[in-house]
């Protein structure tokens, strides 16, 4: 099968397009013949990418990209929720060959039915994203209606997510973004949006009952000042897994498959609650231009793969 790999512990430009065997399903898998997946340009700092489990490195080849969308081409033995022929989006394992390939294989709990509005490309650039706004303000935080809510990187790929959660469990949402963002980001439900470039967010916020950050560094630190007493903060940046202080280590939230959060998130899509967003797409062969577009930044949704022309 052709696939995007790497055979070093290196960057994009170390990405290899070439064949390697196709996977085959075990107990509780799915083989999905993948059509689309999504660009996430962290994953080369990622533990679990050059790493197993128990800390020894993980053998090349390594397959990047946990999300995507596709057709079950084949089941694994005791998965009865799935049928092959069955149009599924969702994530597979961090510490597993990954979805930039014709072929992957995940778990069958990590799966859902794809939204019947969204084609494959707009569903691959959903879960990971999705799935962190999801647990990060309902199952962590349980944001309830008429609390304040402030989001940090309104307009990135898990930022656009959490301002539409938010305002649908009806909470007055607080969003920071740069100038060219505000009114795309009032546009998905923020109440009040602050330009992050010319105002100091603490300067104008206060007695916030969620803090959900995606940016990390010293937005974080100064996030701690703005929340009321009770409150609760949520960081998904990398930075908080290594911290030191210990109430940054509590507030890391890292994302999980959970094939029932997608079937609720794909129902909220259909229902026109949750719009999906996708910077650009590229053909599977050119991941390398599309790892150096997504470094670069500014962004409103995600990258995306085609594999299935």
């Amino acid at each position: 099968m052709k696939v995007i790999y790497l055979n070093q512990k290196a960057g994009p430009e170390s990405l290899v397009f070439g064949d390697l065997p196709q996977p085959a399903p075990k107990e509780g898998e799915v083989l999905v013949k993948v059509h689309a997946t999504a660009i996430t340009p962290t994953e080369f700092q990622w533990y679990p990418t050059f790493n197993t489990p128990s800390g020894e490195l993980r053998p090349f080849p390594v397959v990047l990209g946990h999300e995507f969308s596709g057709v079950v081409e084949a089941l694994g033995s005791g998965v009865e929720n799935l049928k092959v022929g069955d149009a599924v989006y969702g994530l597979n394992g961090w510490f597993a060959n990954g979805a930039e390939a014709e072929f992957c294989v995940a778990p069958a709990t990590a799966l859902a039915l794809k939204p019947r509005l969204l084609n494959h490309v707009q569903s691959a650039v959903v879960p990971i994203s999705a799935l962190t706004a999801w647990q990060g303000l309902l199952c962590r935080s349980n944001v309830q209606r008429g609390q304040r809510v402030l989001i940090h990187g309104a307009a990135g790929s898990v930022g656009v997510f959490a301002v539409q959660l938010a305002r649908w469990r009806g909470a007055h949402v607080i969003a920071t973004a740069s100038a060219a963002n505000l009114d795309f980001v009032r546009m998905l439900g923020a109440v009040q949006v602050i330009d992050y470039q010319t105002t100091r967010f603490e300067d104008v916020v206060r007695d916030v009952d969620v803090v959900f950050d995606t940016v990390g560094g010293e937005t974080l630190e100064r996030s701690w000042r703005v929340l009321k007493a009770g409150g609760r903060l949520v960081t998904v940046a990398t930075q908080g897994a290594g911290a030191v202080e210990q109430r940054v280590r509590d507030a890391f939230l890292l994302v999980r498959a959970d094939g029932s959060q997608l079937k609720q998130i794909a129902k909220l899509i259909d229902a026109g609650e949750l719009r999906v967003f996708v910077e650009t797409v590229f053909p599977l062969a050119r991941a390398r231009e599309a790892y150096v577009r997504a470094q670069q930044g500014k962004m409103r949704g995600k990258i995306a793969l085609r594999v299935l022309e």
